[in-house]
């Protein structure tokens, strides 16, 4: 398999949704409909600091990878939230999240960002063997609240 990655295009949506539903179906969720179309906005919109690249076999897309830069109160520089990864089932164990990860390192160097971090699910055994190969864990534990929308 050669994998090629690039940014996401408009003429991607068909395929990106088929990975982006498969990856909420691996985390067993089922995000609403207008924050699948916002998200997808997001990533042709000037002003969003979210972006999206797409990992290629030939011709047809086989991966995802979503991201976003912030502020830090720990550094000047721009930090990278990897927010999503993910390879459809037949393209796993053959480089492609490997270099969907790399991408975005290349893209946070090319804007001085110092530090790209991500979350992964405690269970995700075999995505956690390929992490511990590109970045340390670092052994935080994620507290969350999410608030019902308004409305």
């Amino acid at each position: 398999m050669t994998v090629t990655i690039r940014e996401i295009q408009e003429q991607d949506k068909a395929a990106w949704l088929a990975l982006w539903q498969g990856y909420q179906s691996f985390y067993d969720v089922a995000l609403p409909a207008d924050v699948t179309e916002t998200t997808w906005q997001r990533f042709f919109e000037t002003h969003e600091p979210v972006y999206a690249r797409v990992a290629l076999d030939g011709d047809r897309i086989v991966g995802i990878v979503h991201y976003l830069f912030h502020r830090s109160t720990w550094m000047i520089e721009p930090t990278c939230y990897l927010q999503d990864v993910f390879v459809e089932p037949a393209a796993r164990s053959r480089g492609v999240a490997r270099a969907l990860i790399e991408a975005v390192y290349e893209e946070a160097d090319r804007r001085g960002g110092r530090q790209v971090y991500w979350l992964t699910h405690n269970s995700n055994a075999a995505a956690r063997g390929l992490y511990d190969k590109l970045a340390i864990n670092a052994g935080f534990i994620v507290y969350e609240r999410i608030a019902e929308p308004n409305g």
